[in-house]
């Protein structure tokens, strides 16, 4: 099995990453075993922060990368928190502050206003200072309900609500999650673009 390193130290991503490319023969190294620290998050978009993530993991083990950079965008709250969807309720926060919040600023809005959709970008350097680094992007698309449910997943799973399934992404299974999740939608790109490279 082929070793990928993910620079990133978020469980939840590494597990569910781990997961989706095994069967490809790629075991996920997250970032903490190579002692890589967390870079700040400086870009104003997905696709900037990935590739700090990415360059930065890059550059400290000279080993090829995959970075993801995701979150959660509310149509009422203009698109928030969007890039800021794990430090949502502030330095520190945890999925519990952060979802206590989303509920709060959504408190009255109206179940046929509350559109949301996960977004993934995941990005692959083969060296830090790769020129042409890949991009792949996906998106998911629910509603945010007004209380928890389910026990799977992490972040918002147990509020971002799909009405055509009657169930909260932390109420789906693995398998469930990854054929229609931003994250399963994004590594199917990477996937079929490290195919055509012969990767």
């Amino acid at each position: 099995m082929k070793d990928i390193l993910l620079a990133s130290g978020n469980k939840g991503k590494v597990n569910e990453l781990k997961e989706m490319l095994a069967p490809l023969g790629l075991n996920v190294v997250p970032q903490s075993e190579f002692n890589v620290e967390e870079v700040p998050e400086t870009g104003t978009t997905f696709v900037e922060n990935a590739i700090i993530k990415a360059r930065h993991a890059s550059k400290v083990t000279g080993l090829p990368c995959i970075a993801d950079d995701s979150g959660l965008e509310v149509a009422a709250l203009n698109g928030a928190p969007g890039i800021y969807s794990s430090r949502f309720a502030g330095e520190g926060a945890t999925d519990g502050t952060n979802i206590d919040k989303l509920l709060r600023l959504l408190d009255g809005v109206e179940e046929n206003k509350r559109q949301a959709r996960f977004v993934c970008v995941l990005v692959f350097m083969r060296h830090a200072d790769d020129p042409t680094p890949i991009i792949c992007q996906g998106s998911w698309d629910g509603v945010i309900s007004t209380q928890r449910q389910g026990e799977h997943g992490f972040g918002y799973d147990p509020v971002f609500f799909q009405p055509q399934l009657n169930l909260a992404a932390a109420q789906l299974n693995p398998e469930q999650k990854h054929s229609l999740s931003h994250r399963g939608k994004a590594l199917k790109q990477l996937m079929s673009q490290f195919k055509e490279l012969g990767l």
